[in-house]
């Protein structure tokens, strides 16, 4: 096997790995989608998609990546959050990391609850903070699907059109 071919097949393999890891958060998502096209990129000595379109996938991908921090901030908020909710979400969503499955999808309910109860805010003000950040959380599961598919249309657009 050419080492142009064995570069391809681990793109594949890791824009697979990374669209799988948008919908099941245990993976990262974003960086393995980007790593897997830089990747595609460099079996073709950067022929085709050069360092624009790269700058441009990468920007893209840091907006994804921020987006999971911010989402779940945001949907607490629209659900009429305190900052202390809003932050309770965002800590969440960081520590829910470390917890896997469970922890990524419960981290900014659960943060944005506490943050409201020692905001000493109501027992129905916190849980309604928690419901928004939950929400915030599939809206921006959808919001990096959709970018993560505009990487793959501005990658495709580099490389097959001339």
């Amino acid at each position: 096997m050419d080492n142009a071919l064995l570069l391809f097949v681990v793109a594949a393999l890791l824009v697979v790995l990374g669209i799988v890891g948008l919908l099941l958060p245990v993976l990262p998502g974003m960086p393995l989608l980007l790593a897997g096209l830089v990747v595609a990129a460099w079996a073709e000595d950067f022929e085709r998609v050069g360092f624009g379109t790269l700058a441009a996938l990468g920007v893209l991908g840091l907006l994804g990546f921020f987006i999971d921090f911010a989402a779940g901030s945001f949907g607490a908020k629209r659900f009429g959050a305190s900052k202390a909710g809003m932050a309770g979400a965002a800590v969440g969503a960081l520590l829910g990391l470390f917890f896997g499955l469970p922890g990524v999808l419960l981290g900014p309910f659960v943060g944005a609850v506490a943050g409201e109860l020692l905001a000493r805010r109501s027992a129905q003000a916190a849980g309604r903070a928690g419901v928004g950040a939950a929400l915030g959380l599939a809206l921006g599961a959808a919001a990096k699907l959709a970018l993560a598919f505009t990487m793959l249309g501005v990658f495709a657009l580099a490389r097959f059109i001339e």
